[in-house]
């Protein structure tokens, strides 16, 4: 009997023990040993389960903090080999319709790229929401510098655009037939907005109009309604519009899963929105590191177009004011006091650079991974959106959002909604 006693088995141990005490006792305490036994190591395995996960969801949220340091050295942690662009709005419960008396129909037209353009629908989904009205989808602008003939289903999700937001304000892609004709005979009252206008603006001065005319058309939609002092139902819509309602194609969304992709598979990567384009230079008038035909060149441009209001730039005075986007060559000097390494993958989002290699020269030799679309896809896959800057920036905008850092050269449009975004 002691004998038994050694066996390494603890179920065994306790049937040998059990044994002395007869085969009455046997079968129940047997029964209740065999129970516990999967319940203790169930427990274990949840709770060490439980502690694995919360060990992992501290490490995520170290990874921002650590972020510098994993520009340096580290590769990333939590890359995928299907990648998911945590940006896109994922599928919601569409809400009911919201159920109103329409005050009359808005078309809008859009003016600028695609961030000032994005900026102003969000804008103009709000001011539609508070008037009462039905909001005719968006006309992008394709008469400015970057002659864009894209559509706004060329570029959102139209029908995740009107499906999203019918718990809001009703939006057609079109007039209904009767007003479309009134709208060809120049029925209707166009005009553009006062900019950085407040909501009473709109209640007193476009509501009427209105009602008077049925169709109101506002040519102008740039920084028309003001950032602060609005309702705060009217500031959530926006964001909700910015955030969720305005999903990009899916060619698009494909495009940037493939790019980020690529980026991911060597590793972290910086997006930097290199804002120095020939507009943005003959828009600001800075001209700082330009020849003389470069200048000349910048200062024609910025006559060429009369919604540019300021044509005669003290290009210095503006740089001294911190107006002026910065330079390659001082990006690179920006980068590298940020303790940027040197050799992490740097994603141009931007288009041509004005002054092109010789301008470029300093950044590269300072961070010579520098990469582009153009460098990562083949040209059949930039196919669809090639001579289409609204749609190429539409790429560099999802780009933008799943990288590890994001630097703008320049506080503009990009800049703040990205950033948004991000945060």
């Amino acid at each position: 009997m002691i004998k038994m006693w050694k066996t390494e088995d603890s179920g065994e141990e306790w049937e040998m023990k059990l044994k002395l005490c007869g085969s009455g006792k046997f079968k129940k305490l047997r029964t209740s040993v065999v129970s516990r036994s999967p319940m203790k190591l169930w427990t274990i395995r949840a709770i060490t389960t439980v502690l694995l996960w919360t060990f992992l969801v501290h490490l995520m949220s170290m990874g921002e903090t650590w972020g510098p340091r994993l520009l340096k050295s580290w590769t990333s942690c939590f890359s995928h080999q299907d990648v998911e662009l945590t940006s896109v709005p994922a599928n919601i419960i569409l809400p009911p319709k919201r159920d109103y008396k329409n005050n009359g129909y808005l078309m809008v037209s859009c003016n600028g790229g695609l961030n000032q353009m994005r900026a102003a629908i969000c804008d103009m989904v709000a001011i539609a929401r508070y008037l009462n009205v039905t909001l005719i989808v968006p006309e992008l602008d394709k008469t400015s510098f970057w002659n864009d003939p894209s559509e706004f289903q060329d570029i959102f999700d139209v029908h995740h655009f009107i499906t999203s937001l019918r718990g809001e304000v009703r939006i057609l892609k079109e007039l209904p037939p009767r007003l479309k004709t009134r709208v060809e005979l120049g029925l209707f009252y166009s005009l553009p907005p006062v900019s950085w206008s407040n909501i009473s603006y709109y209640t007193h001065q476009i509501l009427p109009l209105l009602k008077k005319f049925k169709v109101v058309h506002l040519n102008k939609t740039d920084a028309r309604l003001a950032n602060n002092g609005l309702p705060l139902e009217i500031q959530k819509l926006r964001c909700r519009v910015n955030f969720n309602a305005l999903k990009f194609t899916s060619k698009i969304e494909e495009l940037g899963r493939k790019v980020v992709k690529i980026l991911r598979e060597k590793g972290p990567f910086l997006v930097l929105h290199l804002r120095y384009e020939m507009d943005m230079l003959a828009f600001s008038g800075c001209t700082h590191g330009c020849n003389g035909e470069e200048v000349e060149k910048l200062t024609r441009m910025r006559y060429a177009y009369p919604w540019w209001k300021e044509k005669v730039i003290n290009s210095d005075m503006k740089r001294k004011e911190g107006l002026c986007p910065l330079t390659p060559e001082e990006t690179a000097l920006v980068l590298t006091a940020l303790g940027i390494d040197r050799n992490v993958q740097i994603y141009i989002a931007a288009g041509e650079i004005y002054g092109g290699e010789r301008r470029m020269k300093t950044l590269e030799a300072a961070f010579p991974n520098l990469v582009r679309k153009e460098d990562l896809l083949e040209p059949s896959d930039l196919n669809f959106i090639q001579n289409h800057s609204s749609q190429m920036a539409a790429l560099d905008y999802l780009v933008s959002l799943e990288s590890d850092r994001f630097v703008p050269t320049y506080d503009g449009n990009m800049a703040k909604v990205v950033e948004g975004h991000r945060r």
